[in-house]
């Protein structure tokens, strides 16, 4: 009986613990945003932390990595392109 009790408090603490460490984190990113500082870095180590025990900022930063893959790809088709351009045209 106890150790169930056990088990449920330190299951609240952690939560508790790595909500509030994830949130400081996110939080500080998001300020980061409108002051200098590495904002794209921090807001998913952030969400990393956070998705450590809540669904939801996993949803966030499953949907923010494929953002960024595609943003990276579609950059790296205009650069081929553009460097198609300049060599056909030489």
């Amino acid at each position: 009986m106890i150790k169930r009790g056990l088990h449920l408090t330190y299951k609240a603490a952690r939560r508790i613990v790595v909500g509030v460490v994830g949130a400081t984190v996110l939080l500080i990113g998001v300020v980061m945003l409108v002051t200098p500082g590495p904002a794209l870095v921090v807001i998913p180590v952030g969400l990393a932390i956070l998705s450590i025990e809540f669904t939801w900022a996993r949803a966030w930063l499953k949907r923010m990595r494929e953002s960024i893959s595609n943003l990276n790809s579609n950059n790296l088709n205009d650069r081929a392109e553009t460097h198609r351009n300049r060599v056909s045209r030489d």
